[in-house]
């Protein structure tokens, strides 16, 4: 497999990773296409132009109404299989028959080692047999290297494949993969090449949870954006009548929309003219209408629903300041690093945000945004009025988030840094 690097890109210190004739890299993936989870896709996109094939598993096929238009092409050659197939029991038989002894230890290693989450072990009595066929899949294809996106059931698929294949795996943490259930989590780290995590304060997580003796094999490498689509337009430093307020985000409790809406009372109390765009769809929908209406902001809160990379740009490109006021949500669930807030500091907005898990790796309080304490709907509402009254801090801001998100967390570099684990590991 040769790999180059992409002409319209600078390249960074370190080169090109080695070029590998004849390897073969597979991602593991929960559900493919999936919307909220479009870092994946660009990923896969700038491994291409680093010319790295990747052959794509899902565990389950997403039917989303909005999708990317890049995704259709992947569409087509990615692996989807149904929970139970004639090919799925062949397989199964072929392990049985070559590998018996290890083909139970594997099924009983799993089942042990989830029992007592329903969660887990559903997956892995749902997932298991899916993983035997993609083992025997990828020995055919000739894959070298697997890598799992998140570290719940994609990484439990991987390792399965690992133990009946050899085929040596990684997996990427990024969130609530690793906040609100760690189940496996050591055994898989102890059975893989390495880890990625997108944060410092996600690896400090996973060291704890799976001691210091594994700190080495967790590389912390930024998820990346694409800086070339995501960049600003000329902004006028005149004062607008209304500060353009946008969150984009999936409609959930994490996400601080309650938050945010709360925060627009305030300001509208204080008499300061804002306008707020909601850009996401979500279970919470109905609750956000509700609370839009009962807080008498219905002319002043737009929910525009989900929308494609091409409409998220069009929306930050228009607006003042992004807000994302995430929270720990009741199940424990939380934020890892918002690609988000890359993608609109990338746009050259000012942010504000709460200084959860590693969103303050990305955002300096002060510099490029404010960071502010979760469900401080007042100092939300304060750090907004701010921003609304100083159009020049604005800019600083934006240009402030802009250098940041160029210099440390560029998709073309940070890929590249994972394809380098996955060819050399």
């Amino acid at each position: 497999m040769s790999v180059i690097l992409s002409e319209q890109k600078q390249q960074p210190t370190g080169g090109a990773p080695p070029s590998a004739p004849g390897a073969q890299l597979a991602y593991i993936v929960s559900w493919f296409p999936k919307l909220t989870e479009t870092f994946v896709l660009y990923e896969i996109l700038e491994m291409e132009r680093l010319g790295i094939h990747v052959e794509i598993y899902s565990l389950l096929r997403g039917r989303e109404a909005v999708v990317q238009p890049e995704v259709m092409r992947l569409v087509k050659r990615a692996h989807f299989l149904p929970f139970l197939s004639l090919a799925i029991l062949s397989a199964h038989w072929h392990f049985i028959r070559h590998q018996p002894l290890n083909y139970f230890k594997v099924l009983f290693e799993v089942l042990r080692g989830t029992f007592g989450t329903i969660k887990f072990f559903g997956g892995a009595v749902v997932y298991f047999p899916k993983a035997v066929r993609f083992a025997y899949e990828m020995e055919r294809q000739g894959i070298k290297h697997v890598h799992a996106q998140f570290a719940n059931h994609p990484a439990l698929v991987a390792m399965i494949i690992h133990r009946l294949t050899g085929i040596p795996f990684s997996f990427t943490a990024r969130g609530s993969d690793i906040h609100v259930d760690r189940t496996m989590l050591k055994e898989k780290l102890d059975a893989a090449a390495f880890m990625i995590t997108v944060s410092a304060s996600n690896k400090e997580v996973i060291v704890r949870e799976c001691g210091p003796e594994f700190s080495d094999k967790v590389h912390v490498i930024y998820g990346g954006i694409d800086t070339s689509l995501f960049k600003p337009n000329s902004r006028a430093l005149a004062d607008h009548a209304a500060l353009r307020i946008v969150c984009v985000s999936r409609l959930e409790p994490v996400k601080g929309h309650a938050e945010l809406i709360e925060a627009c009372r305030l300001l509208q109390e204080r008499g300061v003219e804002f306008e707020c765009h909601f850009v996401g769809d979500g279970e919470l929908r109905a609750a956000i209408e509700e609370q839009i209406a009962r807080s008498g902001l219905r002319d002043k809160i737009i929910l525009h629903g989900a929308g494609t990379h091409k409409e998220v740009v069009e929306q930050l490109l228009k607006a003042d300041v992004f807000v994302l006021a995430t929270v720990v949500a009741a199940s424990g669930k939380r934020e890892g690093l918002p690609n988000v807030l890359k993608e609109a500091m990338a746009c050259g907005l000012p942010v504000v945000a709460s200084n959860l898990s590693g969103i303050p790796e990305l955002v300096k309080d002060g510099v490029s945004g404010f960071l502010l304490a979760p469900k401080d709907t007042e100092a939300l509402a304060t750090a907004l009025q701010r921003l609304k009254a100083d159009p020049e801090l604005r800019q600083r801001m934006g240009q402030a988030g802009r250098e940041k998100v160029v210099n440390d967390f560029d998709l073309h570099n940070s890929t590249l840094k994972r394809a380098k684990l996955f060819l050399t590991t």
